[in-house]
């Protein structure tokens, strides 16, 4: 499988990119920018319900109540 990096196009002055599946918002983009390195290079992003996919990494949505 190829890596992203190699199809995706290469943005002169990019911090990051995301391709992600869902239209991100104003937070998420600020959560993002605390998340990836700055170092010019794109990430996939996909949303489901109760879980995030980044980069292939599942991470768990967890509320704050929730946690202990």
């Amino acid at each position: 499988m190829r890596d992203i990096n190699d199809i995706m196009p290469k943005v002169p002055n990019m911090r990051w990119g995301a391709l992600t599946n869902a239209y991100p918002t104003n937070d998420k983009i600020k959560e993002m920018d605390k998340l990836f390195p700055h170092d010019g290079r794109w990430h996939t992003v996909f949303e489901e319900t109760d879980m995030v996919f980044v980069d292939g990494v599942r991470i768990w949505k967890k509320d704050a109540d929730r946690l202990s």
